[in-house]
């Protein structure tokens, strides 16, 4: 029987979380992952497994924690609340000031060489299931006559979910919440209306 840990999972993939976030995946290295958590090397193989398997493991952290306002945002009654809760969240999470700004599903993906394939493979899953999320929440609106019925749901998910990784990149490039904001409530002036 091995050594009880000792620290807490929970608080290591929330510090490794803040340096894949800042630094992007290729971008972080060993070291400044095992300091950030506060563990060895040694320790952080046994617990979380590889770089990659860390890096799993935040995902489902960034999730489940900063990127969570996708799956409060879908159960919004109608989809111009969906809308509007989306680009709300994502600005609000990309500007926070105890964060990095930008997305990290957005950050990591954005130098990813051809080593790190399979992180760019599930970074691109991780936005697809997103984009399939606010689809079939759209598809239910223009059933439900929430939506115009010559609305193509596919077509208003893609421009949601590019216009917020747009935000998220302009985010990371010192845009200020009170302008992404600004521009996310312009974007939706021009919303479909049954």
């Amino acid at each position: 029987m091995g050594r009880p840990r000792g620290f807490d999972v929970d608080e290591a993939l929330e510090c490794a979380m803040l340096v894949f976030w800042k630094h992007g995946y290729e971008g972080a290295s060993t070291a400044g992952l095992t300091n950030a958590m506060g563990i060895s090397t040694t320790s952080m193989y046994a617990a979380f497994g590889n770089k990659e398997k860390l890096f799993r493991k935040v995902l489902e952290h960034y999730t489940e924690g900063p990127s969570a306002y996708l799956a409060r945002a879908l159960e919004e009654p109608t989809a111009l609340g969906v809308a509007t809760a989306i680009l709300a969240g994502t600005v609000r999470t990309t500007t926070r000031p105890a964060n990095p700004h930008g997305c990290l599903g957005v950050q990591s993906a954005l130098t990813v060489s051809d080593a790190g394939q399979e992180v760019r493979d599930l970074l691109v899953a991780w936005r697809d299931d997103g984009y399939s999320r606010v689809r079939e929440r759209f598809r239910r609106a223009v059933d439900e006559g929430d939506l115009p019925p010559e609305t193509d749901p596919g077509l208003l998910a893609r421009y949601l979910t590019t216009f917020a990784y747009g935000i998220a990149v302009q985010a990371a490039s010192g845009v200020c919440r009170d302008e992404l904001q600004e521009t996310a409530d312009a974007a939706l002036r021009s919303w479909p209306i049954s």
